[in-house]
């Protein structure tokens, strides 16, 4: 079997073992390079006048390519999220409003180039209205726990353009109304690119495995755009798009624009608020949030 054919068995089947294999080989890249701030790690912790700007990655939807720095630790919360979609398919007159509270995505900064995230949703409340027979049924309680390494490849301390890998790991919570209980995981690959005059752009690539609801394992895959700018001060605003694809299934791509705002109240405190619109039938309708982020 060829080498690039053992990989990516890993890389779809293992994401965790892939995930220490990418550690291992940028450590040591990293090592060897020698760059300045490489000896920080989680127990000595990076100076506060080495850190790096601020970076989050919420509210959009593409994932930033820049690690926490190491030995600190960040916290990325949705106030509250809530996706609204009132579908008429088929002869059905479906509404349904998904609303979480309390979307956590906790960081850990192990290394200058690596942290380790923790995401789980504290409160996720899910209502479908059949408007046609007149049913009403409601499910509610915590939601899916992954957790997720990022680790730069690139531009983390300095470049106009920054990639990252961050392979991720849905843990098999017991199922309930608002998560299937199943083994989930896959890859991430942020990119950014500074374009010049205030303007930035980030994408990402994603290949998720899911399952179906018949048990089956499937490849679904999440690519995003988005363009940002600072507006005054330190408010800054950005627009997005982003698609998802699942060849497998019979189900329609789904695509959203949305479009958000930031604000820094200081070097290590965000808000953000904003809203994503669908763009196809398959999509939800509409889905407005607000968060916090904070750095430590």
């Amino acid at each position: 079997m060829k080498t690039t054919t053992v990989s990516k068995i890993i890389a779809l089947n293992h994401p965790m073992i892939f995930s220490m294999l990418i550690f291992i080989y940028s450590t040591t890249m990293w090592s060897q390079q020698g760059i300045t701030k490489s000896h920080y790690h989680l127990f000595n912790p990076t100076p506060s006048h080495l850190m790096r700007d601020f970076s989050t990655d919420r509210p959009d939807l593409t994932e930033s390519p820049m690690t926490l720095d190491a030995g600190h630790f960040q916290l990325e919360l949705d106030g509250i999220n809530t996706t609204f979609d009132h579908d008429t398919e088929g002869g059905q007159n479906l509404s349904s409003r998904s609303t979480t509270y309390g979307g956590v995505n906790f960081k850990i900064g192990l290394l200058n180039h690596v942290d380790l995230q923790t995401t789980f949703e504290i409160q996720k409340i899910e209502i479908i209205k059949d408007r046609i027979r007149g049913i009403k049924s409601q499910n509610k309680g915590s939601g899916d726990l992954s957790s997720r390494l990022k680790i730069n490849l690139w531009g983390n301390d300095g470049g106009r353009s920054a990639l990252a890998l961050m392979p991720f790991f849905k843990w098999p919570l017991s199922a309930s109304g608002v998560r299937n209980g199943k083994t989930e995981g896959g890859l991430i690959l942020p990119f950014s690119l500074d374009l010049g005059n205030g303007w930035g752009l980030g994408a990402q690539t994603e290949l998720d495995l899911v399952r179906d609801e018949s048990g089956n394992r499937d490849i679904e895959y999440f690519n995003t755009i988005t363009v940002g700018h600072a507006i005054v001060g330190n408010l800054s605003g950005y627009l997005e798009f982003a698609a998802r694809f699942t060849p497998e299934s019979n189900t329609d791509w789904q695509g959203v624009i949305g479009a958000g705002l930031t604000y820094a109240i200081n070097n290590d405190i965000q808000l953000d608020g904003g809203c994503y619109f669908g763009t196809t039938r398959s999509a939800a309708d509409y889905n407005p949030f607000l968060g916090v982020s904070f750095r430590f």
